[in-house]
């Protein structure tokens, strides 16, 4: 028994002497575990976060591409710093020019134009207002300086502040007004303490122009991005999307009516497509914020320099409009009262006929803005999805007699008001879809002709008369 209570372990070593047996290295043994333990740990993370991030590259290429140009541009820039001529040009404001590379450099090529337009503009506006400002209050005497200075920056601030809650500054010019409050509380602070503010105001005007302009050539001569062309690939696979939920909803509404014992098979393939309309209800911001940048960017590609984003804008609204109703549809898939199959099958078919033609004129919309090229057909199909309206109303409005003529020798009878409820709010909604359809048709003929997407008659005609050129040249060769 050892001191404190505490048991201990003894061992004969001759000569009738003991020694106390302890475990050799036992805490050294834990440390070391426990270091494994944490080596080990940290090592998985990381290996999971390779892979997360591995992921991410695969999917997304072009986030991988964004960092690796912000790399590069950082690297660039940064040979001011490292070497003597350069950094003696500028100064020790070399670090200006990194830090306008970090902030205004973006993924597209229209959101770094926007960033690097207003970082300048701004910087601009409050540098010449900052040493008119000081300019005024030097005059003044050192009495009235800080007072006017103070007054200044208060109204100037205010008034800026403000602005930026204006619909029109705040969409092209926010970032501008933010960089204005900045540099014009530099310049005019500084100015009641520096002598050389014509000296610090160049040399930071000259920095921020160095980082704008090599941003720009990076955004746009490296793996350019555009956000028009990402705009124009959103709104024809929202289309897509669209057309594909309102298919899916009507399928999974009827579906196995003739064969109740189906029922279970497939069910995530067409939960997926019946979901794919919330793609089109989430696009809002996206849109708005691609078209913002769009109208910043070059021509590029074939989009012209005045190419009309807003148009993209007003299909956006109409497809949301639309999937509204897709919404209000696919609620009709989880409502607790049922209609009876005996009534589906009623009208069944006039219901996925209009799902059907409603789906091709979407889908040939989509083509459309997707190939830049008018449509010959979407006429006629608007035609089909018109007729498919008009047979789902006359199946409708037949429906009670269609009812009595299938049970010949009963009386007559209309069925149950809460079992043709929801079958009435399935078709009802069915017929304002197709009405919402026709909104989004015009918005897209309206894309069409504004931005003078090519037409299949004048490509035809255009190929006619070249070959008409080339047989009277070949006839005659003088001509």
């Amino acid at each position: 028994m050892a001191s404190g209570g505490s048991l201990e372990w003894r061992v004969n070593v001759g000569d009738g002497a003991t020694e106390v047996l302890r475990p050799e290295g036992s805490f050294v043994g834990r440390m070391v575990m426990g270091v494994k333990g944490f080596v080990w740990g940290l090592f998985v993370k990381g290996w999971m976060f390779l892979e997360k991030a591995w992921g991410i590259a695969n999917s997304e290429p072009k986030k991988a591409v964004h960092g690796l140009k912000v790399g590069l541009a950082l690297s660039i820039v940064s040979v001011f710093y490292y070497m003597r001529p350069l950094y003696e040009g500028i100064g020790g404001n070399a670090m200006w020019a990194i830090m306008t590379v970090v902030v205004t450099f973006e993924s597209t090529v229209g959101a770094t134009f926007y960033k690097c337009v207003n970082r300048v503009i701004g910087t601009s506006l409050a540098g010449g207002l900052g040493i008119g400002v000081h300019w005024v209050a030097a005059e003044s005497g050192d009495r009235f300086e800080p007072i006017i200075l103070g007054i200044s920056l208060f109204l100037l601030a205010s008034a800026t502040t403000f602005s930026r809650f204006i619909p029109s500054i705040k969409t092209k010019f926010d970032y501008g007004a933010m960089i204005f409050i900045l540099t014009f509380c530099l310049v005019s602070i500084s100015s009641y303490r520096v002598d050389k503010l014509f000296e610090l105001a160049h040399t930071r005007l000259t920095t921020i122009a160095i980082g704008t302009s090599l941003c720009i050539i990076v955004s746009m001569l490296f793996c350019p991005m555009w956000a028009g062309s990402q705009l124009h690939s959103l709104v024809f696979r929202n289309l897509d999307k669209l057309a594909d939920g309102l298919d899916g909803c009507v399928s999974e509404y009827f579906k196995n009516v003739d064969d109740p014992e189906m029922e279970n098979e497939n069910q995530e393939c067409h939960d997926s497509k019946a979901q794919s309309y919330k793609c089109v209800l989430n696009s809002k911001a996206s849109e708005e914020s691609m078209a913002n940048f769009a109208r910043w960017e070059p021509a590029h590609g074939r989009f012209g320099f005045r190419h009309p984003w807003k148009k993209y804008l007003e299909v956006g609204v109409a497809m949301r409009k639309c999937a509204y109703c897709i919404e209000a549809l696919h609620d009709c898939l989880n409502s607790e009262i049922k209609a009876p199959n005996s009534l589906k099958l009623l009208l069944v078919e006039p219901c996925k006929a209009l799902s059907t033609s409603s789906s091709k004129v979407l889908k040939e919309l989509s083509i459309v803005i997707k190939t830049m090229k008018k449509s010959t057909k979407i006429d006629l199909e608007v035609s089909d999805m018109n007729i498919a309206v008009q047979e789902l109303q006359a199946a409708i409005a037949s429906f009670p007699s269609t009812q009595t003529a299938n049970e010949e020798h009963e009386a007559a009878t209309i069925p149950p008001l809460m079992e043709l409820l929801p079958l009435a709010t399935l078709v009802s909604l069915l017929i304002e879809t197709a009405s919402r359809i026709e909104h989004v048709v015009n918005a897209v003929e309206t894309l069409a002709n504004v931005a003078n997407f090519d037409s299949e008659e004048e490509k035809k005609r255009s190929s006619l008369d070249n070959n008409d050129h080339h047989v009277a040249m070949r006839v005659f060769p003088e001509a």
